[in-house]
């Protein structure tokens, strides 16, 4: 793969830390584009720490909208749980 230029990190202090890091794990293990790369792992018991890389700003901008989405709804799940 091809050097990647372009990185994006987010750091999310929450409550349900754990429960998204969970959500988000069958995501992470497939190849959703070629061209970007996620990682997520938990620093904390309440901090999760996304981290994205990508060829080109498109690819960021078009993983940073998936995963940040996937991030949103799995908190809102877990606060109705």
């Amino acid at each position: 793969m091809p050097p990647m230029p372009h990185k994006a990190e987010f750091r999310f202090t929450t409550k349900n830390a754990l429960g998204i890091y969970r959500a988000l794990l069958p995501e992470l293990s497939d190849e959703v584009n070629p061209r970007s790369e996620a990682r997520c792992v938990l620093e904390r018991d309440d901090m999760l720490v996304l981290s994205v890389t990508a060829e080109d700003m498109s690819a960021l901008r078009a993983a940073l909208n998936m995963y940040l989405r996937l991030i949103s709804v799995a908190d809102e799940m877990q606060d109705l749980v």
